[in-house]
């Protein structure tokens, strides 16, 4: 059995006119990890996006969202992939938008090609310079302040232990849990809205039922 630490790293993100953020967290492993073969299942073949970094075998998944309740997509990388070049990835599949909204990053995405990348997209970036830029600029420090949604995000999820600690071999399988933890996630807001009813009861379904 696999045991691992959650860690989250934030950056920033925008969509819909509204601050969004784009993250990451570790899954981390310890070496001999994964099912063993002995009942004679067949061997899990294809891509597992896990790596060696600093703190051992882990594997990072770097998500785009538009709030704390909105995520707008996401992708697994090694551990040893570097966090700006993977958050362009994203951009990229975000797009253009068409009204000019604030992209909320940390200091890892404020390089020049990530900030170009999001000017040309339509994104405002906010981002806070490194410490040892020459000519540093100007920011909206209580507008990039507004990053913690995408922690509250990822709080919420690793709430589901199979996210917080990563069984799956496969990259695929992982990813469709992740899409189950998202989805969970947002049917529990509609039932605490009152969206959704059970249709012998005046009060909202509860997510236990919900599920059942």
């Amino acid at each position: 059995m696999t045991e691992s630490q959650y860690e989250v790293i934030e950056e920033g993100f925008p969509r819909h006119r509204k601050p969004a953020e784009i993250s990451k967290f570790f899954v981390r492993f310890y070496e001999h990890q994964g099912a063993s073969r002995w009942d004679g299942r067949f061997k899990k073949r294809g891509k597992q996006s896990i790596g060696r970094s600093r703190g051992g075998w882990n594997t990072k998944v770097h998500l785009v969202a538009a709030s704390d309740r909105n995520a707008v997509t996401f992708e697994l990388s090694p551990g040893e992939a570097g966090d700006a070049p993977e958050g362009r990835k994203r951009l990229e599949a975000c797009g253009k938008i068409r009204k000019p909204t604030h992209l909320l990053m940390d200091r890892a995405n404020e390089g020049d090609n990530t900030r170009a990348l999001a000017l040309e997209l339509g994104f405002i970036p906010v981002v806070p310079p490194k410490r040892n830029r020459l000519a540093p600029w100007q920011y909206d420090r209580d507008l990039c302040k507004l990053r913690n949604r995408v922690q509250r995000l990822f709080r919420r999820i690793k709430r589901f232990r199979r996210i917080f600690i990563r069984y799956d071999k496969l990259k695929v399988i992982f990813i469709a849990f992740l899409f189950l933890a998202f989805i969970l996630d947002a049917l529990l807001l509609l039932c605490i809205w009152g969206f959704i009813r059970h249709p012998a009861e005046s009060e909202p379904i509860s997510l236990p039922k919900l599920i059942e």
